[in-house]
């Protein structure tokens, strides 16, 4: 069953940010439904951003702030890039079914990571220093929800022109 907004007005407040959380996660996995490889590569803006390129980078944001954040592990250690511009990058071996595997693997592995930590919890593992989780929480909200807002527009381009590209 899956649970709304509307279902967790009441609920205390960590609740009611993984719903959202949630279901941004899901809005984000969604998003390559029904694309081709091609159409999920297709570079629309100048930038590295596409639709698969997205998916990958926001793996990274779950295993930046809920691997590296949480157990101070190193980037390298836990296989991601370095830097985020980075995380865009897609290799011949990133399909959509890959990287919508990883993505649903990195969300579940947050979820378990942050289980037992309480929203007070001062998470040691982030460059910019000791943050408590639910400035985590509202970071990668605002993350996800830019994240989602950028595949709306790029899937309705693909949608509605299908031959369109930028590069």
């Amino acid at each position: 069953m899956t649970v709304s907004v509307d279902d967790v007005i009441r609920e205390p407040l960590r609740a009611q940010w993984e719903v959202f959380l949630d279901q941004h996660r899901a809005a984000l996995r969604d998003c390559l439904d029904g694309l081709t490889e091609e159409q999920a590569r297709r570079r629309l803006v100048p930038s590295k951003t596409t639709l698969l390129g997205l998916v990958k980078h926001v793996t990274f944001v779950e295993k930046v702030w809920f691997d590296e954040a949480v157990t101070g592990r190193p980037r390298t250690e836990i296989g991601i890039p370095a830097t985020p511009d980075e995380s865009f990058d897609l290799t011949d071996a990133d399909t959509v079914d890959s990287v919508r595997t990883a993505f649903t693997e990195a969300c579940e592995a947050s979820r378990k990571a942050t289980a037992d930590l309480a929203l007070d919890d001062v998470l040691t593992g982030n460059r910019r220093g000791p943050l408590p989780l639910a400035w985590i929480y509202l970071h990668v909200l605002r993350e996800l929800a830019q994240h989602c807002g950028h595949a709306d527009i790029l899937r309705e381009q693909i949608l509605t022109n299908p031959d369109q590209g930028f590069w």
